[in-house]
């Protein structure tokens, strides 16, 4: 990706981290888990700031990755795949949860998965979500947690895919900043003869 003629500039502008949809339902786990653990979970019990820094890491690292991807595509890629391992460390808290109080977590097979499913796939979601928080029960509202997480981390690995497959296409920040190089300096050693 070299430099545009006239342009000095080749690091490329990106960071729009908040456009992304997987950025915005991270947001909405941020929220359910602070809401269940608040209704759910007794104050002072170390799964409450494990849980709320997992899914505060899932946002985070998506966030600082897409504004280190201009300097590095190596941090970028290892920041989504902390946010995803931060999703999953979230998501067995919830399963635990829900196993070890003899409370469902929903399948393909239970009757409102495809609804709750249809829902967490649904734009509306992330207008919609907050009203409910108060009125759900703590199986209702895990397996809204899991199912967003099991969505989340879905996304981020096609996201991890997409960022490797531009790093083979582009290269990394040395090799853009070499080309931008090699291209200002044969533009700047065609002066008149």
């Amino acid at each position: 990706m070299a430099a545009a003629s006239g342009d000095m500039s080749f690091l490329p502008h990106r960071g729009g981290y908040r456009n992304l949809k997987v950025y915005r339902i991270t947001e909405v786990i941020y929220d359910v888990t602070f809401a269940f653990t608040s209704r759910f979970l007794c104050r002072g019990d170390r799964t409450v700031d494990q849980m709320i820094q997992a899914a505060r890491s899932g946002k985070q690292n998506i966030a600082e990755g897409s504004k280190a991807s201009s300097t590095s595509t190596e941090t970028e890629i290892k920041l989504t795949n902390v946010a995803k391992a931060s999703l999953e460390e979230l998501l067995v808290d919830f399963e635990d949860y829900l196993r070890v109080r003899g409370l469902q977590q929903w399948g393909v097979d239970h009757q409102r998965y495809q609804k709750l499913r249809a829902f967490c796939r649904d734009e509306r979601l992330l207008t919609d979500y907050q009203p409910l928080l108060q009125k759900l029960n703590d199986e209702e509202m895990g397996n809204l947690a899991i199912t967003l997480i099991n969505q989340a981390t879905y996304m981020l690995r096609r996201l991890i895919e997409k960022q490797q497959e531009m790093f083979l296409q582009h290269g990394g920040i040395r090799e853009q900043m070499m080309h931008a190089r090699l291209a200002y300096r044969g533009k700047n050693n065609r002066g008149p003869k």
